[in-house]
């Protein structure tokens, strides 16, 4: 109806529903990315100034650039056997091109050959700022420019990350 006065409103709540699932899918994509060791996923899911807080996590400063902070997070899961990221409680602000996504997460890492308990599961939420850019081919052009991973609860066995290092190192 080309004279209908609610158009545009209902075209901006179509559009808002679509950046809200694309931006979801970028968060998506990530867990599926380190999961699954696929670095190339992983990495259409930041854009190139990326800047990664996971200081409570145990980072000693924020990581600038997507090209250093891909190595980081290779070396952290490659040694272990499996990890599975959970994310859910995804609150979406949009603003334009630019949005605001807060996701809790429940993060497992297993090392089979642990010297004791072979996991360690992590709590928390990410805070991801993201931007809306040209290509629209992955999650409708949505990435990450900067998350942080703010850590609420943690058991298990932490000393698996540096048993999966050595692990990684001697081989």
């Amino acid at each position: 109806m080309p004279n209908d006065p609610n158009a545009n409103d209902t075209d901006a709540k179509v559009q808002l529903l679509l950046d809200r699932a694309d931006i979801s899918q970028v968060l998506y994509t990530y867990a599926t990315g380190v999961d699954t060791r696929d670095f190339d996923l992983l990495a259409s899911c930041f854009t190139e100034d990326l800047e990664a807080d996971f200081r409570s996590f145990g980072s000693r400063e924020i990581i600038k650039g997507r090209d250093n902070w891909l190595p980081i997070i290779r070396g952290t899961i490659e040694g272990l056997d499996a990890t599975q990221h959970l994310t859910g409680n995804h609150v979406i602000t949009v603003d334009g091109d630019s949005a605001t996504l807060v996701a809790y997460l429940q993060a497992l890492h297993r090392l089979d050959t642990a010297r004791s308990d072979p996991e360690y599961t992590i709590g928390g939420y990410y805070t991801c700022d993201m931007v809306r850019g040209d290509d629209s081919r992955h999650n409708g052009g949505w990435r990450m420019r900067r998350y942080s991973l703010q850590v609420t609860w943690h058991r298990g066995n932490r000393d698996i990350l540096r048993q999966a290092q050595r692990k990684l190192a001697n081989q």
